[in-house]
């Protein structure tokens, strides 16, 4: 898998695209805490209730519920019209889920909470990533789309700090109502600067034919949606069953906000050297090794009880699963069609929803019948099956090429 040189027809000038792409990070950052926040939050407020894991796992399904169903129309809708909009709809409608728990405590408000958490990140993360990849050059979008991951790293390092504490000081309802309040901060920036941001492509996105077919009939694409989507999944059950771990051995609130907190900062940490990680080692080998990293630290989770060692191991899980995450999306926006670029993001969504919509209650089903040790172990066999098969098939004489290609690249 290499990256191809497009630009997509739409690359702004130079000082009004580095404005806009820092705009874009702050509205990223705001809203990732509030939506990472609620993803932690959320499952301690269902246990709180009484919930059983599979609750829990039926709770994290409710996240990929509008994803799922919605990705690839919202991201023709982002093409056509632009994302200003879309995004203003996305944090609104996650703020006034989280609005419902603190309202009518129970738990079909926390389910309705879920559902409206998932579809803040179909439309917010969504036109964000599109921004990214229109707002970049060939020659910046390692760059742009590395430094867009590290916003999303530094809001999950923050998201479990200001879940854990907020519900260890005011409860999980206050803190469902201050994470409503925090989805009015993009929403104010939206009003105020949201039209310097470029608007939709609706004239190209209709000249170009093929659709979401043509980007299936591209072997660069199926391997990039297999692999995302098995990223996502290990990543996703780790944040929803880890805080649940640690609450069956008696951690506080505010240690599992920071043992999940670990997992971000080393996620920051690697984005920080994925450009020349890239050019040392190509994408595919990046991304079989953090599958491995994956597989060995959900191996060793249940091993350990203590905070200090369990924090150890998921500063180790971040750093593979932050080097992957964004190679996928640079993948994906790199082989989609000129103007169809938020629509084959929104495939890459809906793919990664779709797994995240099953796999939940599949190991929710395997916590309960045969503990949530073993699920652990099996998600970490899907992780590690899944390094063998993303590696790398090359044609005959193409290693060659490519190591020469590398060596160049870093000479120069």
């Amino acid at each position: 898998m290499t990256l191809r040189t497009r630009c997509n027809g739409a690359c702004a000038p130079h000082t009004r695209k580095s404005v806009s792409v820092y705009f874009i990070y702050a509205l990223t950052l705001f809203n990732s805490i509030g939506v990472s926040s609620a993803q932690m939050v959320l499952p301690l407020y269902a246990l709180d209730l009484g919930a059983s894991p599979f609750a829990v796992g039926m709770l994290a399904a409710t996240y990929s519920i509008c994803p799922t169903l919605l990705a690839v129309t919202s991201g023709k809708l982002i093409d056509r019209v632009g994302a200003r909009w879309p995004m203003i709809a996305g944090a609104a409608s996650g703020g006034l889920g989280l609005l419902a728990p603190y309202l009518f405590p129970g738990m079909p408000a926390v389910y309705f909470a879920g559902a409206m958490n998932g579809l803040c990140v179909v439309l917010f993360s969504l036109a964000t990533q599109n921004l990214v990849g229109v707002l970049s050059t060939p020659q910046t979008r390692a760059r742009d789309f590395s430094n867009y991951m590290l916003t999303n790293s530094m809001a999950q390092l923050l998201a479990p700090l200001v879940g854990g504490f907020s519900i260890d000081h005011a409860g999980h309802a206050a803190t469902c109502l201050y994470l409503a309040l925090l989805s009015l901060l993009p929403i104010t920036l939206l009003a105020a600067r949201g039209s310097t941001l470029p608007g939709g492509t609706a004239s190209t996105a209709k000249a170009r034919g093929g659709g979401i077919r043509a980007l299936l009939s591209d072997p660069v694409v199926r391997r990039t949606l297999v692999s995302g989507s098995l990223l996502s999944a290990g990543l996703n059950l780790y944040q929803i069953y880890l805080p649940v771990y640690g609450h069956s051995i008696d951690l506080s609130a505010s240690a599992i906000g920071i043992v999940m907190a670990m997992s971000s900062s080393a996620a920051f940490v690697s984005r920080f050297g994925l450009p020349r990680l890239i050019r040392q080692f190509g994408e595919e080998r990046l991304l079989v090794y953090a599958f491995f990293v994956g597989a060995v630290t959900l191996a060793l989770v249940p091993v350990f009880k203590s905070a200090v060692l369990l924090a150890l191991i998921s500063f180790a899980f971040g750093l593979g699963m932050g080097c992957g995450q964004p190679i996928v999306i640079m993948l994906m926006y790199a082989n989609s069609r000129d103007g169809r670029s938020a629509e084959a993001l929104g495939l890459k969504i809906t793919t990664n929803q779709l797994t995240k919509l099953v796999s939940p209650v599949l190991f929710g089903a395997v916590a309960t019948g045969l503990g949530l040790l073993t699920m652990f172990w099996i998600n970490a066999a899907l992780m590690a099956a899944a390094g063998a098969i993303s590696r790398p098939v090359a044609a005959p004489g193409a290693e060659d090429a490519q190591r020469t290609a590398d060596d160049e690249s870093r000479r120069s």
